[in-house]
């Protein structure tokens, strides 16, 4: 079937993650003697893409070769594999920043600031909560087989980054994870060494403040100056391109979920007076409304054709009354049902 003029879109509206971690699943499936090539030919991975490190492919691509690779593996649990496996090299510039910092805890702390120079998910942004000792990664529901592996890997990953810089295993007091058990959590236990609550309002590790208070057995002053200096340079690079409607967009979609923002609650989020982002708009000949419907679809053109979320799951997520006024607003867009723009690519 032929897809309609009117289905053009931003690419990656989902978002997208750099390709070192492609390397991270690479290792983490030959540590259980598999080979994760068919997998890769099959996503089309190609060894150019892999040795570009600027490069960056979709987040559902990126779950959806995660789960072929459990599949392969037979290891529901890979994504603790993955973080096992996870060096600061692999968060690139800002995990070389986050290596030389004072700190263990202002060490994870500056991966985390840095964030967006390796990932962009329209889903929100992992924090650290200094004050808590916390290390908090967004919710991504509805959770589902292709993407309990990303919040896994993660947090994992944090906690081996933890255990890298201050030489020592029992670094977490708690673990949280959104998602209900999977009949993994002796193995999780096991891996994370502390108390792992399934099923909890959000997904976070709980680090040990004395942990957190470890030097770094790689600190580095200067070098941890100059590598912050230059991921500054590069997110205002990112950052500095964003319009006033780039901005918007950002905030929308996570407000999405179960509801329609107003124009003044995304004013709140950006921290200016509605009358203001309206004037914004309004220089850069554009509407709130317009920019809603214009995120919407969007997004349901991606969750469509690059998810296996159920239509009612989709519904939610793009804050529509129920799964008819998705529909209705689906063909609206495309001038077909989100299920005939399915089925030819999702069997």
């Amino acid at each position: 079937m032929t897809i309609p003029a009117n289905t053009s879109r931003r690419r990656h509206a989902l978002g997208d993650i750099s390709v070192l971690y492609l390397h991270v699943m690479a290792r983490a499936v030959a540590a259980q003697d598999h080979d994760i090539g068919p997998d890769f030919e099959q996503f089309g991975i190609s060894e150019t893409l892999l040795q570009a490190p600027e490069a960056r492919i979709s987040i559902p691509r990126f779950m959806r070769l995660g789960h072929a690779a459990i599949l392969r593996t037979g290891q529901p649990s890979l994504g603790l594999t993955m973080g096992a496996l996870t060096r600061p090299i692999d968060a690139g510039l800002s995990g070389l920043a986050g290596m030389s910092a004072a700190t263990a805890g202002e060490g994870l702390a500056t991966i985390i600031r840095y964030s967006l120079l390796n990932s962009r998910n329209s889903r929100g942004h992992p924090r650290y909560e200094t004050d808590r000792q916390r290390a908090c990664f967004y919710s991504i529901r509805p959770y589902n087989r292709y993407n309990f592996f990303v919040v896994d890997s993660v947090m994992a990953g944090w906690t081996q980054f933890l255990r890298r810089m201050t030489g020592q295993h029992a670094v977490l007091e708690q673990v949280c994870i959104e998602y209900p058990d999977q009949g993994e959590q002796a193995a999780f236990e096991a891996w994370f060494g502390c108390p792992v609550t399934f099923g909890a309002p959000e997904n976070h590790i709980q680090i040990r403040p004395e942990i957190a208070r470890t030097p770094s057995r790689e600190a580095h002053p200067a070098m941890h100056r100059a590598l912050q200096q230059q991921c500054d340079t590069q997110l205002k690079r990112i950052r500095g391109g964003w319009t006033v409607i780039d901005q918007v967009r950002e905030k929308l979609t996570p407000m999405l979920e179960g509801q329609s923002p107003s124009l003044e609650d995304v004013a709140a989020e950006l921290g200016m007076a509605p009358w203001t982002l309206q004037r914004q708009l309004n220089a850069e000949q554009s509407r709130f409304k317009d920019l809603l419907d214009e995120t919407r679809r969007d997004l349901a053109a991606d969750y469509v054709l690059e998810t296996r979320l159920n239509f009612a799951e989709i519904a939610w997520l793009l804050g529509f009354s129920g799964p008819p006024a998705f529909h209705k607003a689906y063909r609206r867009w495309f001038g077909m049902s989100p299920g005939q723009h399915r089925e030819p690519v999702q069997p």
